[in-house]
């Protein structure tokens, strides 16, 4: 009965598979690398042995980089544009908010100001400020320019998207520069006048391709689906996102959640008369840029028939696996039976975690894990930034952790094993009590009636 264990650990399928997404080059959303990033899941997944392989198109925002800049004084400074910043050229006074918390926001008349914001935040603050959080905090307060300042030293100027569901192209424009950029722009210009100019184009579905790199539908992604186990109504989610930012390689930011979900489906290929539950792989699209592959597909299924999801984002970066798990008890409970019987340590976090592809599922009571690796660090690392290359995982990484979440899967799907819905109305309870449902409301994200 170990025998797979030993399969799955010389395995090379989800390792070959990583490597074939990083070699792509640009997955942005709505690329042409990213539906040849969908493309090769798909196979991969059919191949190993999982049914049904398909794509499933949808519409999205489409959004290409052009350059921007930030002149100050007579210096011009690199910086990249933000995901979904409008194409704009401002020129106001710099402000520099530090981690760029809440009640800084509010000690500040900040109208008509460039504001900038470190991407992490202290070790006294008892939550995580997301980037999209602080953005519309500038723009409520009047703020007409953003600059998003990298905390990770090495010259690496962060990206990530802006905008909203309702609104997916944001209100004033917005750069990321780096950490040594940002202290330049504090010490030497704060208080000046400073130029920031975005170029960007933005593509609605009736507008034809005018640029190079594009699909031939530009406003278009996809999420790629297959299938294993018995023909059940009820079914667990073993899901990733393909997509990654167009200036680096995705690697850690989510080639390896997606190479995992092809190393499962392949050990789980194998074990198949082991499964009670239908296990379905979903690699979604557009993930990058608003969860939109994943909220569409949160839009158009039916939750009840969903048993768990196990939603790989981060994993492979450190050796032993984090599991946010929501406030589930039985999700916990799961991930200890498996941490125990393997004598590893599995991390679970019950608190929630309200980004990623699970979160369009979760906020509505279906129990999901986010599942990736611990880390001391705050934010992202190297993700989001040049950095995030294949070089700086490792295949034995993959391997373990490939071993643990595949023995989790099957333990979801065994019939003994129940896992209850939550009511809504408990999931927004605890976004109060946590702290996280002020950023939620001012990022748009806030998906109940008040």
């Amino acid at each position: 009965m170990s025998d797979w264990i030993g399969d799955v650990f010389t395995s090379d399928v989800g390792w070959t598979h990583l490597e074939r997404l990083v070699d792509i080059g640009n997955r942005m959303a709505g690329s042409d690398g990213e539906r040849e990033a969908a493309v090769v899941t798909r196979d991969a997944l059919a191949e190993v042995g999982a049914r049904n392989a398909r794509l499933e198109p949808f519409e999205i925002q489409g959004w290409t980089r052009g350059e921007s800049a930030i002149v100050a004084g007579d210096e011009e400074l690199d910086c990249i544009a933000l995901p979904r910043s409008p194409a704009d050229r401002v020129t106001a006074p710099l402000v520099d908010l530090g981690y760029g918390l809440p009640e800084d926001f509010a000690a500040r008349d900040l109208e008509g100001t460039v504001v900038m914001v470190r991407s992490d935040v202290p070790d006294y603050h008892d939550r995580y400020i997301h980037r999209r959080e602080k953005y519309y905090h500038a723009v409520d307060n009047g703020a007409v320019g953003f600059v998003y300042r990298n905390h990770v030293e090495g010259c690496l100027p962060p990206t990530g998207s802006v905008g909203t569901d309702a609104n997916p192209i944001g209100e004033i424009p917005a750069v990321g520069v780096s950490n040594e950029v940002g202290a330049r722009l504090a010490r030497r210009f704060t208080g000046d006048r400073i130029e920031l100019e975005v170029d960007a184009e933005t593509h609605d579905a009736d507008e034809p391709r005018s640029a190079a790199g594009r699909t031939s539908d530009p406003t278009e992604s996809q999420n790629v689906h297959a299938e294993l186990g018995p023909d059940t109504d009820e079914r667990i989610l073993v899901t990733s996102h393909v997509d990654a930012h167009d200036i680096a390689e995705g690697a850690l930011d989510n080639g390896a959640g997606t190479a995992m979900v092809v190393e499962i489906a392949a050990a789980l290929a194998d074990r198949e008369d082991e499964l009670d539950t239908r296990v379905e792989f979903v690699a979604y699209g557009a993930e990058e840029v608003g969860l939109v592959g994943s909220s569409h597909y949160a839009d158009h299924t039916d939750h009840g028939t969903i048993s768990a999801i196990v939603n790989n984002d981060g994993v492979v970066g450190n050796r032993t696996l984090s599991l946010t798990t929501h406030g589930f008890a039985e999700l916990e409970a799961a991930a200890t039976d498996v941490a125990d019987r393997y004598d590893h340590p599995i991390e679970t976090v019950p608190k929630l975690g309200p980004h990623s592809d699970h979160w369009p599922f979760v906020q509505h009571g279906v129990p999901g894990y986010h599942v990736k690796s611990t880390s001391d660090d705050v934010g992202r690392g190297w993700g989001h930034t040049f950095a995030d290359t294949i070089e700086k995982l490792e295949p034995r990484t993959l391997r373990e952790q490939a071993i643990l979440l595949t023995d989790l899967v099957v333990e979801l799907a065994r019939d003994e094993r129940t896992i209850e819905h939550r009511d809504s109305e408990a999931i927004a309870a605890d976004l109060e009590a946590q702290g996280l449902a002020e950023g939620l409301r001012i990022t748009g994200d806030w998906p109940y009636d008040e």
